[in-house]
């Protein structure tokens, strides 16, 4: 059904196409577990929206980028000068449903000529992504080196690839590094190979600079690894864990860590299909894209079910979410970091170092198996170490064992 408006001299016709879609895009919102409160805000929004193109005749064809810019002022417009920012927040929510399912086709925005440094990012992201298989940061922090040392070898426009000597190399290295404190990230050597070896496997370079590339200097760490007693662990775990969706959740997490020595970005890449519940296992995404199986203890799979059945809300194939609609897994792992920072200071445990991340759990429970007996081949097992030498800092905690195989001091005299 359509009735005939006129503007001026151009007939147009009530439109009622978008009916359907809005309520498809509400429907969307109530699923993914919105309160009723802003399900209205988003309805009186969007219908605000669709008015504005019913007024106005237009079908989705008409729906350009300057068409959408026009209604959205408008319906700016009439919205107060407080809610603007989120009332444009609505409106890119449903134009992207539009989008997303295919009623409105945008045109592709008009390309711009790449430079050579365009190329090359591209080129280099690539050989990142697809012949090394690197996490997003890892690429992600590969990239802004790629930039700061072409930027500092060439400046605004990329020259020579080959007139990179490994004099320019130390020059940006000290001149990153600078400064009265030891420097203590390692990383920039590292980025600075992965440059070097993709341009010369590439062919964009003669020569393999990589090998050229110093190592940081650093003193070695004689500390012992930090860890936390038992009975604090249990402190901590027991202080998150609350009668509430918020508080299941955070103690699943954090006993994940404490119990299986998980990293926490592994914790929060778990995904409900990594959990095997006939055979007792969990699958977890480790680092270099690994895959290892765990098995699933009993405290760690209560906590799990227990979040799941009585907390956890959304669609997403994540395990852990956000606690806010529309539910969607976390982007990094500092919500870890948050959660036993907060934890520290509800129980007042002192803290065994300044800063406190959440592999400190990770360290606990090495340090308590160690001492339960276990062996570092056994360590190294459970905490998923690629090679035996990253266990041997556990060794330190071996005073026993140490003390087996320590030399006699020599007595005066007792000594040629």
């Amino acid at each position: 059904m359509t009735s005939g408006k006129k503007f001026g001299n151009t007939t147009t016709q009530k439109v009622e196409w978008l009916a359907p879609h809005r309520q498809i895009f509400i429907e969307k919102l109530k699923a993914q577990g919105y309160v009723l409160c802003s399900i209205r805000h988003y309805d009186r929004i969007v219908r605000r929206f669709c008015e504005e193109i019913e007024q106005r005749g237009l079908s989705a064809k008409d729906l350009d980028g300057s068409a959408l810019e026009a209604i959205h002022e408008a319906v700016l417009s009439k919205t107060g000068k407080s809610i603007h920012t989120y009332t444009m927040f609505c409106l890119k929510r449903f134009i992207n449903h539009l989008i997303d399912t295919g009623i409105v086709v945008l045109p592709e925005p008009q390309a711009k000529e790449l430079t050579a440094m365009d190329h090359l990012r591209e080129d280099y992201e690539t050989y990142l992504r697809k012949q090394r298989g690197l996490s997003e940061s890892t690429i992600y922090h590969c990239m802004r080196f790629l930039e700061r040392f072409m930027s500092f070898r060439f400046g605004d426009v990329l020259g020579d690839l080959n007139s990179i000597t490994a004099a320019d190399v130390v020059s940006f290295l000290c001149q990153r590094m600078a400064g009265s404190q030891p420097y203590r990230d390692k990383t920039p050597p590292t980025h600075l190979r992965n440059l070097f070896k993709f341009l010369f496997w590439s062919g964009k370079t003669k020569r393999n600079l990589a090998q050229s590339i110093p190592r940081v200097a650093q003193p070695k760490h004689d500390n012992l690894p930090r860890y936390l007693k038992p009975e604090e662990v249990q402190q901590l775990l027991e202080a998150v864990r609350t009668n509430d969706a918020i508080g299941r959740r955070n103690y699943a997490m954090l006993l994940l860590l404490a119990r299986l020595g998980l990293r926490a970005p592994e914790v929060i890449a778990i995904q409900l299909d990594d959990i095997d519940w006939r055979s007792g296992e969990i699958l977890i995404r480790g680092k270099g894209k690994l895959h290892d199986r765990m098995p699933l203890v009993t405290d760690v799979g209560e906590a799990i079910v227990d979040y799941i059945t009585d907390g956890r809300v959304g669609t997403s194939r994540t395990l852990f979410v956000t606690s806010k609609a529309p539910y969607h897994p976390f982007k990094d792992a500092q919500i870890l970091n948050y959660i036993l920072k907060k934890a520290l200071v509800k129980t007042k445990i002192k803290p065994p170092q300044k800063y406190i991340g959440s592999h400190i759990l990770r360290h606990s429970l090495a340090t308590d198996m160690l001492r339960q007996g276990a062996t570092l081949g056994e360590i190294g097992i459970i905490l998923r170490h690629r090679s035996r030498m990253t266990t041997t800092i556990y060794a330190k905690h071996d005073i026993d064992s140490l003390r087996a195989i320590a030399q006699t001091w020599p007595k005066q005299g007792g000594a040629q």
